[in-house]
């Protein structure tokens, strides 16, 4: 596909999607409680992190995988690439050129959010009841399922207590680990345009609009 085209497309996927109207979050009311979920940078892709305690079996899949843990972060990508942390040229443009098998990679920790990630930008972001029954479900459909139901581990994960889960969900040009995370923090309800995350720093941008960054990222390199 030329460079031409891939422009065409990208610029025909931003424009949908700047058209569909942007939900704003449900207010957590001063009668029920809030959840608090994190957004934490990688520097190239960005994971969620949600308490473990929040997530009910009937939504989200794997939380009995991690019986001791507080937390959980979860991250999307592509398959081989996700799994192979010293990648090639090869993987690398398979993953950006072609539609491809995708993971999740699901970690369990205990202690602060800033703690676990001491080097990482961290934004705290408040959702309602509702809003977070909608991400946890919208997380939750991601997994792919044996015919018996059940998640399917594809092994260890890359840090900590951790593992990769396959998705049913395909990695291409338009639907990359940046834009999978806006599209859950989005089915919460929370005013984020997918299809203009590209990048990290696109994702972080807009997430600092509506969320309190409790811990910043490092300073760039000269």
């Amino acid at each position: 596909m030329s460079r031409i085209r891939i422009w065409i497309l990208f610029l025909a996927a931003s424009c949908c999607a700047c058209a569909a109207p942007v939900r704003d979050a449900p207010a957590p009311s001063e009668s029920e409680p809030s959840h608090t979920i994190f957004l934490v940078s990688h520097g190239w892709h960005a994971g969620i992190v949600l308490r473990r305690t929040d997530l009910p079996d009937s939504i989200w899949p794997v939380p009995e995988d991690f019986p001791d843990a507080q937390y959980l972060e979860v991250g999307w990508g592509d398959k081989d690439y996700y799994q192979t942390p010293d990648s090639h040229m090869g993987i690398i443009l398979k993953a950006g050129l072609l539609p491809t098998a995708s993971v999740l990679h699901i970690v369990g920790f205990n202690g602060t959010v800033p703690a676990y990630f001491p080097f990482s930008e961290i934004i705290k972001i408040e959702l309602s009841s509702a809003g977070f029954e909608h991400l946890s479900r919208t997380i939750g459909e991601s997994f792919a399922r044996d015919e018996a139901g059940n998640t399917m581990s594809l092994g260890p994960g890359l840090y900590g207590n951790s593992r990769f889960y396959l998705s049913k969900e395909v990695y291409h040009l338009f639907n990359t680990c940046n834009v999978w995370t806006a599209r859950m923090l989005h089915a919460s309800g929370l005013p984020i345009i997918p299809a203009s995350t590209i990048t990290v720093e696109s994702l972080m941008s807009q997430a600092r609009k509506f969320g309190m960054v409790v811990q910043a990222g490092p300073e760039p390199s000269e």
